[in-house]
């Protein structure tokens, strides 16, 4: 993650492509382990403005998640808030705020009421909602 953290995003996603690339003659394509890096290559594009990209792997890493998790896993709730996240920052909002939406109702089951993870969906939400010119 040295990488990743320096700013160096595509040189993080050179190296995650070749870790996949070990992964995928392993393990199954089902694998949690791809979803983790599809993942970690998604928030690279991701902060590299590369939207379409990002929401591609993300949502390949969805798809592993919803058919190897429980659906209330937290860590499929941060996934549906980062493909949330790359469709707020393509100004689609109200894909958005599906996205949010559905994160937020894992983390309300999953999580205890004062979890910082709620407050992130929350401040997520109203972020999407005003720009959306929506304030109440």
């Amino acid at each position: 993650m040295k990488n990743y953290h320096q700013g160096k995003y595509q040189e993080a996603v050179k190296f995650y492509e070749k870790s996949l690339e070990i992964y995928r003659k392993t393990l199954p394509e089902d694998d949690a382990s791809l979803a983790n890096t599809y993942n970690n290559i998604a928030l690279a594009y991701d902060n590299m403005g590369e939207y379409l990209k990002a929401l591609d792997f993300y949502q390949k890493a969805r798809k592993i998640k919803e058919k190897s998790m429980s659906p209330d896993n937290p860590d499929l709730a941060l996934t549906y808030n980062n493909i949330g996240l790359v469709y707020d920052n393509m100004g689609e909002y109200s894909k958005a705020l599906e996205y949010y939406e559905k994160s937020l109702k894992i983390r309300e089951k999953a999580l205890p009421p004062t979890h910082p993870d709620l407050a992130t969906s929350y401040r997520c939400m109203g972020g999407v909602n005003s720009n959306m010119g929506e304030y109440s």
